[in-house]
């Protein structure tokens, strides 16, 4: 067994990472020393056997045009199998150099422009630029906050869907930024309202191995068969496994003839995985379980580090414990400050660079998304400065 160091800081700052880019820190968050925890990827080592698989690969010297083998998708297949008790066929599985790039190529190829597109807000903030930067058009189903948990509005979701324009409905599974994992009676009442609508649906599941205990992951494609060959099931080992940078995702689709139409789409754009995208995905998933569980212990132990920070030292603070991913959705709402007051607070007087939580839609105001996925010293160093630059700050009344 490798026992893997999580607190280990590793300088990334001379890597090209957006994340610790003092450029873009400058110049997207105000000054190049906040401390970045803002997009969504590690700043952990990743496991052993995919630094192994890379170099070897490496050594070989010829990095010419890669391809899905068969070992590249049954690694898929059988963390499916293993994970989520699904059993998928190699042959629905599409590759992608991303799950957004993705979720364009499904817009371009399932909607016309003015048709309608689903989404769930406060949600991961590119959904909207996608539907509107293909001429469609939102429809909001706002999430609804009940005793610090969010929960859907059925009535309204059923309204949304039946209007003739809804051709989509991107469910995010677990759900960024609120941490929710979907109950299987909830994926099934969201489905069924989608099945009877004639809309599909597009599950983004790309945080679904990052679940905390307690919690069950179940994937739209388990639901039931008849929802099963209405959806598209978008994965990736990128947020699993720390692979953002490699471009690799897995569309996993049933149905024959909604698999064909966005095969047709991708062949006209010529997209296979590159050589180190495919060694990476096939270390991963076939070697990489021994990383995932110790990963998860240590980010249940930032969590429950945040939790009682805010507890003792930023009670006004309230976190929405996720259920699943390591964002954690932070309601400064108790503070009397606007959204771009909150904002220079963080990125001036804090100097913590955190997702604004307007961005994410409707329900994200005066919320920030921190994520958690650091060493633990470099957390509570965030967590200090966030301590003192609200100090005297005033307490709504």
């Amino acid at each position: 067994m490798i026992k893997y160091n999580f607190d280990e800081i590793i300088d990334r700052s001379t890597t090209d990472s957006i994340k610790w880019s003092r450029r873009h820190l400058k110049e997207n968050f105000d000054d190049e020393d906040n401390i970045p925890m803002w997009i969504a990827d590690m700043d952990f080592k990743v496991a052993q056997p995919i630094i192994n698989a890379l170099i070897s690969r490496a050594e070989h010297g010829i990095f010419g045009y890669g391809h899905k083998s068969d070992e590249f998708l049954d690694a898929v297949v059988n963390w499916q199998q293993r994970r989520n008790g699904w059993n998928i066929k190699k042959e629905w599985i599409l590759f992608t150099p991303g799950i957004i790039p993705a979720l364009n190529f499904i817009v371009e190829t399932f909607c016309n422009p003015g048709d309608k597109v689903i989404i769930q807000t406060p949600v991961y903030y590119p959904f909207a630029n996608i539907i509107q930067n293909n001429g469609c058009q939102i429809a909001n189903n706002p999430l609804i906050r009940n005793n610090g948990r969010y929960e859907i509005n059925f009535d309204e979701f059923e309204k949304i869907a039946r209007d003739s324009r809804t051709k989509l409905f991107f469910l995010c599974s677990p759900h960024n930024p609120v941490g929710r994992v979907w109950t299987s009676e909830e994926l099934q009442r969201m489905g069924e309202i989608c099945l009877k609508n004639h809309v599909l649906v597009i599950a983004d599941e790309i945080h679904s191995d990052l679940v905390y205990k307690r919690n069950s992951f179940v994937t739209f494609g388990k639901i039931a068969e008849q929802l099963k060959m209405k959806s598209i099931i978008c994965t990736a080992p990128s947020k699993t496994f720390n692979l953002a940078g490699l471009h690799v995702s897995n569309i996993i689709i049933p149905n024959d003839r909604v698999r064909a139409e966005l095969e047709h789409k991708l062949a006209s754009i010529d997209i296979d995985p590159s050589s180190f995208a495919s060694v990476a995905q096939i270390a991963a998933y076939n070697e990489g379980e021994e990383w995932l569980e110790q990963l998860l212990v240590y980010l249940q132990g930032n969590l429950d580090f945040i939790k009682k920070f805010l507890e003792e030292h930023l009670p006004k603070v309230t976190m929405l414990v996720p259920e699943a991913t390591y964002l954690a959705w932070l309601d400064f709402g108790a503070y009397n400050l606007s959204d771009m007051k909150l904002q220079e607070m963080m990125r001036k007087r804090a100097n913590v660079a955190l997702d604004d939580g307007y961005i994410f839609g409707t329900g994200g105001e005066r919320f920030q998304r921190i994520n958690f996925a650091c060493p633990r010293s470099v957390l509570q160093k965030a967590l200090e400065r966030l301590k003192k630059s609200f100090e005297d700050v005033e307490i709504e009344v």
